[in-house]
């Protein structure tokens, strides 16, 4: 029932009653004309049956006043057939209690809530058949295999969730660029028992927990800035159907890209919450001066200056591009300082709590490189020229404020500061400055064999546009246009929030445009900004009201007499419409803008797993390794690079590099001499696996094992160094073996010919080699099996052993 004193409660119940009676609204304002003329009245008055009069007083919108009855606020009832906002009681009461920061809690907000969340943990459980297979957990993609490596190493070293001390000495492979996510994956794992169990639900399951963890952050963000669980909602519906995103978040992708995302959303969420809560105490608050007062006095703004410092300082130490993390705070800081000196807001106080925040970012980052030894020093150090440059931009600011100066001008001289800064940085610490443009280099123009994800987003391939509409969606597109308002926004008025997500969403569009695999990060803010783009659609086609930042914006409001979905001023509603025909429109608009994304995300995210045949491989491999006994390098697996780590971590668990197989497995693909290579391996090699490839010729080594299994063809000769271990159209797997030599002896010039026939993958293989007797009377053939193999009218048997070691074995 709705409380009788508070109109936005009202408001939402007579909205709920119109649209599920469909003549509620004639009904609603037939007793509205009758309470306006009397101040209370009897059902007799009212031209309504008893049902629907009972409905009324049910839902509070008509209460009982001594004998007779009158409507609980009218203002809350003529707002709901206007379609005009109204305050609730406790909003109206307490301007100084506006904004809590904390998302809008109500039944409908959890529930719509609960299902994004569903999605969003769907769409990353779509090849979950594909990572947990007869036991084993068969991570996608190449890369999770180096993450899964070092948290293996980790857990093998240290005693326990108590043993600190492994991550104060990590390994020099772990400790320069990702420390954070390396240390963070061990510690989730000793949490869980640090067994090998624990690493492989670690190895599976993070990933979605994280993306879970920030699809609430990305709720609450998007509700902090805009004022609308709508928005919130359609943000994580939004990110759920990403397909880029859910390809590097779903399950068995270990990653540091998890981590990445999750504590660039913290950071986002905390500044979010400092300055709007700023702005709204600002609106509230009779002068600007008591309302940064109450903002830098409440316990909850150092709450999230310490969250927000912490965030971006583990964001920085859980990825090798870490600097990077620092652009869009360094570039929304000098701008906010801009808008502040425009608006006559005194920039060192309105920007204490965020200047603060980085303050605790460069002290977290300074201890976490200098005493712990995380990262490079440049980790350590950019951090601090920030809040350097910060307080030198806030210091102008003021400066520019008191004097009444253009804040145009005031930013070029930020540029210039910033500039200078950068100019000190490399005259002061040269080494630093090096380092830091070779890990430039490495993250911007490394070799990349081939992937996809080192390309543009607007790649010219797809004709520009339509790549996007691939890896992200058609929504990416609703998102360009809301962040386009957003800059204009930001420019016209004091928008510190649209601010933020403009300043992070450029960032990120520059940097998705020079490598796609940056257009995960960019989605975070553009999430949002897609989110209120695909409600003000809604709206348009008159199936909701505007988002509540364009209501405020315009000026307007918004004229939805039946509205399909409702936000409140400050505790909106979720409405759904039980107008049929409605509903439809709803679901068929939103799967208009979203169904590509339900045709490229599963289709992506399959790419990246392994088939049947390629996890079979692996496993014969691996046990071809245990009977002959062969231990780390002799088990080494040469494989195309995208594949290396996978194989080696099931047959040998050495999956750090992949290195040696990008240098030297394509030259030894399209070579035609696979038993030259043998002396080359030099003990480097002990397997070759190969995948199906079109438009090869009969002497590439392809050809000869992939196609001929070794075996010889009509233009090739047997290979003597290569034992088939697994057989499949799709992928072969060979052991590069010594081989045995049968010798024995003839007339001069004789031909002769040794013949076996065994059974690899089901198939059985008949594998023949011709040797011409010498003029010493002997013969020699090195054979790749074992087995009894045919000389004539003679036979010999050849041991596993001989094939391993390379023995002689003479034909009696």
């Amino acid at each position: 029932m709705a409380d009788e004193s508070d109109p936005a409660v009202v408001a939402d119940a007579t909205a709920t009653f119109c649209e599920d009676h469909d003549g509620g609204r004639d009904a609603v304002e037939a007793v509205l004309a009758v309470d306006t003329e009397r101040d209370t009245w009897s059902f007799d008055d009212v031209p309504l049956d008893s049902g629907t009069f009972g409905e009324l007083v049910s839902r509070g919108i008509v209460t009982k006043d001594g004998g007779e009855y009158r409507i609980s606020s009218p203002d809350g009832v003529t707002a709901a057939l206007e379609g005009d906002e109204v305050s609730s009681a406790d909003e109206s009461r307490s301007g100084r209690d506006r904004f809590s920061g904390l998302p809008a809690v109500d039944a409908r907000a959890i529930g719509a809530l609960t299902g994004a969340l569903a999605l969003l943990v769907g769409m990353r459980l779509l090849t979950y058949q594909s990572v947990f297979r007869d036991g084993n957990v068969v991570l996608r993609g190449n890369d999770p295999y180096y993450y899964r490596y070092w948290m293996e190493e980790l857990l093998a070293e240290s005693d326990g969730i108590t043993d600190w001390s492994v991550v104060g000495t990590l390994p020099q492979g772990a400790v320069e660029r990702r420390p954070l996510t390396h240390a963070t994956n061990w510690f989730v794992a000793e949490l869980l028992g640090g067994d090998q169990w624990a690493a492989d639900m670690v190895a599976a399951w993070l990933p979605v927990v994280a993306t879970l963890a920030l699809g609430i952050v990305l709720y609450w963000l998007a509700v902090v800035v805009t004022d609308d669980v709508r928005v919130g909602v359609t943000s994580v519906f939004l990110l759920a159907l990403t397909p880029i995103h859910a390809v590097y978040t779903g399950v068995g992708f270990l990653e540091h890209r998890l981590h990445q995302y999750f504590w660039l959303g913290v950071t986002l969420l905390s500044i979010a919450w400092i300055v709007m809560d700023l702005k709204r105490r600002r609106d509230d608050q009779p002068t600007v001066d008591l309302a940064i007062r109450r903002h830098l006095s409440d316990p909850r703004t150092w709450i999230a200056v310490v969250a927000s410092g912490i965030a971006l300082s583990f964001s920085i130490f859980a990825w090798g591009g870490s600097v990077l993390m620092l652009v869009p705070v360094a570039a929304y800081l000098g701008l906010k300082v801009v808008i502040d000196v425009r608006e006559g807001v005194p920039p060192v106080r309105a920007n204490a709590s965020l200047l603060a925040g980085v303050g605790v970012c460069s002290l977290v980052s300074i201890a976490l490189h200098f005493r712990v030894g995380w990262h490079e020093a440049f980790a350590g150090l950019v951090p601090l020229l920030v809040v350097i440059g910060g307080v030198a931009v806030v210091g102008l600011g003021e400066v520019w404020r008191r004097f009444d100066r253009s804040s145009t001008s005031l930013l070029g001289f930020e540029i210039a500061i910033a500039g200078l800064g950068t100019a000190a940085f490399r005259s002061l610490r040269p080494d630093d400055w090096a380092r830091l443009l070779d890990r430039s280099d490495d993250l911007f123009f490394r070799e990349h064999h081939g992937a996809t994800e080192l390309g543009s987003l607007f790649t010219t391939e797809n004709s520009v546009i339509f790549e996007p509409m691939a890896q992200i969606g058609l929504h990416f597109y609703i998102a360009l246009v809301a962040l386009g308002w957003c800059c204009w926004s930001a420019y016209k008025r004091y928008e510190p929030g649209w601010l933020l997500l403009a300043s992070y969403g450029l960032v990120w569009l520059v940097l998705a445009t020079i490598q796609m695999r940056f257009a995960a990060q960019l989605m975070i803010p553009l999430s949002v900004l897609g989110g209120m783009g695909l409600v003000y659609l809604f709206s348009w086609v008159d199936l909701a009201r505007l988002p509540k930042p364009l209501r405020e914006s315009d000026g307007a409001r918004a004229d939805r007499p039946d509205p399909a979905t409702d936000g409140g001023e400050y505790a909106p509603s979720i409405v759904v419409p039980r107008n049929w025909r409605k509903l439809v429109t709803l679901v068929w608009v939103a799967l208009l803008i979203c169904g590509m994304s339900l045709i490229f995300l599963p289709s992506l995210s399959a790419q990246t797993t392994y088939s049947d045949a390629e996890f079979g491989a692996a496993m014969a491999i691996d046990e071809h390794a245990e009977t002959a006994d062969r231990e780390y390098p002799e088990n080494f697996v040469l494989s195309t690079w995208g594949d290396n780590r996978m194989y080696n971590y099931f047959v040998n668990g050495e999956s750090q590099s992949y290195g040696y197989a990008a240098s030297n497995f394509e030259e030894f693909q399209t070579g035609s001499d696979p038993d030259g290579w043998y002396d080359q391996f030099e003990d480097r090699v002990g397997y070759v696996v190969l995948t199906d490839q079109s438009d090869v010729s009969a002497e590439m080594t392809q050809s000869r094992l992939h196609e001929e299994y070794g075996t010889g063809g009509n233009q090739t000769d047997p290979l003597a160094h290569y034992q088939a271990v697994y057989l499949d159209e799709e992928v072969t797997a060979f052991a590069v073996v010594p081989g045995a030599t049968i010798t024995g002896s003839g007339e001069a010039g004789e031909n002769v010919t040794v013949e076996t026939e065994t059974v690899v993958s089901g198939e059985t293989l008949t594998y023949e080699q011709s040797a011409t007797v010498g003029d010493d009377g002997t013969f020699s053939v090195t054979v790749p099996y074992p087995g009894e193999y045919d000389v004539g009218t003679a036979s010999v048997d050849v041991s596993r052993s001989a094939v391993e070691s390379g023995e002689s074995v003479p034909l009696n």
